[in-house]
């Protein structure tokens, strides 16, 4: 079978395919006593899944605990809430209720899009959850202890289903639907298991059977024999000992520097930032201070967060990307934000930031006063930048907090196709390739059936990423990318080759990164490019570039 890697690696073992094993609840159940009652075993059963939810992130800490912290507020929803009870005094069924409920609201947030639309999932693990409580059936999820890691094979993947499991547990992932910026890759890229998104019929793979999954090709092999799984690993180790032996601060073989950093998000992703040899923080995701809170967090809060990440990385850079919420990712606090009809077109980002100018005050009072006595050197930039002005207007409000080095993302195509009137006003572009190809290509990034259009390699996306570096180079701006496209070791290459003088990335990925730069020159690198952007498909682009990086066959990579 093939999919789509998002997790580089390889993983052997006895397949574990979860199926959803809580049924609709029927049509036209009803209840007998009193409504009171059957409301307040509703709300039982949803206050006892926001719980265990909760608890559950809270013991796996990282990334896993702010999603399913998010995950809790949706079984704690007063909407929701009011539905259900609305439904059961109209005589249906606690179980029903929460199923009609939840499939209202379900198709609220598809028909939204963007991060709400993705969001879908986790709301149908939330009403499952809360059915088989109701109802006496096992909740669902997955084996957290087994005698050999096993493949976790499924349609999809909750975060409550994967928060807690550890790579001594899973040899990898594989589900049918999902993308590379899928809660299944991010975490799985954080567990540094090997994992496969968007592969056709994974669910026939039979329970107990072999399966050989590549995180790096996609490829799912079923029944592998032992000389298959015997090459696989024997490649993978010599992939890894070659990785592992490039060591230092990024550069091409010919001694070009390209500044290799970390995207964090938590205090927990500074250790693997720092033990993969990060230069540096080239996103520091704010947000996730913000979110899934009734009140924003003090000054004082935010300036020892920041701070904490500042003291990490003595003479590095640490880019800190200011408050990417509203709209898609609503804040408590603020009950004007969010609710738009097209979320991943609304308020948020930046034009949040000038709706709350307190809000904006107070987050770059703190930066300010954090790095006060530290050596990082801290850049801050905007997201959702998508005009000259509003790149002006934010570069002055930084210099009016007294942060010297102020710049914006660049994942709107307005802000790409005009990006040199963006770098004159600005100290610095990086560029998101995540959302910069789901604006491009109107392709929701959490959608797998739309995931070659996400392709980071598509060969539009490369015209943008190298018109913006151009622009940045020619106004003697710095250029980094903080998308996922800087993961991958081969379009790390093509994408140093367009001009990009930094790139950050989770920190498992550094490592292969910072060795396939030492494999290939910058002519390498620039010739590989010229070839991508040359093609007419992701998959020719791909193609192109590798008959220029001959380096990374030496490596396995």
């Amino acid at each position: 079978m093939k999919g789509v890697g998002v997790s580089p690696g390889i993983g052997h073992g006895p397949a574990y395919v979860l199926a959803t094993v809580v049924p609709e609840p029927p049509e036209g159940l009803t209840y007998d006593g009193d409504a009171d009652d059957e409301k307040a075993r509703a709300q039982a059963a949803l206050q006892q899944v926001a719980g265990a939810l909760e608890s559950r992130g809270h013991q796996a800490g990282g990334e896993a605990r702010s999603i399913l912290q998010a995950q809790a507020l949706m079984a704690a929803d007063p909407g929701l809430a009011v539905g259900v009870k609305s439904l059961i005094d109209r005589g249906v069924a606690a179980p029903r209720a929460i199923y009609e409920a939840f499939e209202k609201y379900r198709e609220m947030l598809i028909g939204a899009g963007g991060y709400l639309g993705g969001r879908a999932a986790d709301l149908d693990d939330v009403r499952d959850r809360a059915i088989a409580l109701l109802t006496g059936q096992p909740l669902p999820g997955v084996p957290s202890e087994a005698a050999e890691p096993y493949v976790l094979v499924a349609r999809d993947l909750a975060p409550a289903d994967t928060a807690v499991l550890s790579k001594d547990v899973v040899a990898a992932f594989v589900t049918e639907e999902g993308g590379p910026t899928s809660h299944t890759a991010i975490l799985a890229r954080a567990l540094g298991v090997p994992a496969v998104v968007a592969c056709p019929g994974a669910t026939t793979i039979p329970p107990g059977a072999s399966v050989l999954v590549d995180g790096t090709s996609g490829e799912v092999r079923l029944a592998p024999s032992e000389d298959d799984v015997a090459e696989a690993e024997h490649a993978a180790s010599i992939r890894q000992a070659a990785v592992d032996a490039t060591r230092g601060p990024g550069r091409t073989r010919d001694g070009f520097p390209v500044a290799l950093l970390a995207n964090v998000g938590r205090p927990a992703d500074l250790d693997p930032a720092l033990a993969n040899g990060a230069e540096g923080v080239g996103l520091y995701r704010t947000e996730l201070l913000f979110l899934d809170r009734a009140e924003a967090p003090s000054l004082e809060e935010q300036e020892a967060a920041y701070r904490a990440v500042l003291e990490s990385f003595p003479g590095g850079k640490v880019v800190v990307r200011t408050l990417d919420a509203g709209a898609d990712k609503p804040l408590r606090f603020l009950p004007a934000s969010g609710g738009e009809p097209n979320p991943a077109l609304g308020e948020r980002g930046l034009r949040l930031f000038r709706a709350f100018p307190d809000v904006m005050a107070s987050q770059l009072a703190a930066l300010a006063a954090a790095v006060v006595g530290t050596e990082a050197e801290l850049q801050v930039m905007a997201p959702m930048v998508a005009t000259a002005e509003e790149a002006r207007w934010f570069v002055n409000a930084c210099r009016t907090a007294g942060l010297d080095s102020a710049g914006v993302m660049i994942e709107i195509p307005a802000a790409a196709l005009r990006a040199e009137s963006l770098v004159t006003v600005a100290d610095f572009v990086s560029i998101g390739t995540n959302d910069l190809a789901q604006y491009t290509f109107a392709a929701d990034r959490q959608l797998g059936a739309l995931t070659a259009l996400q392709d980071p390699w598509q060969p539009v996306l490369l015209d943008l990423v190298a018109g913006t570096a151009t622009a940045a180079s020619d106004n003697g701006k710095p250029c980094g990318v903080c998308g996922e496209a800087a993961a991958d070791p081969e379009l790390a290459c093509v994408l140093v080759g367009l001009g990009v003088t930094s790139l950050s990335m989770n920190a498992h990925a550094l490592p292969a990164v910072r060795a396939a730069l030492a494999a290939s020159t910058l002519g390498d690198c620039q010739l590989a490019a010229q070839a991508a952007r040359a093609a007419t498909t992701a998959a020719h682009a791909r193609a192109a570039a590798r008959a220029y990086l001959p380096g990374l066959a030496d490596l396995g990579l």
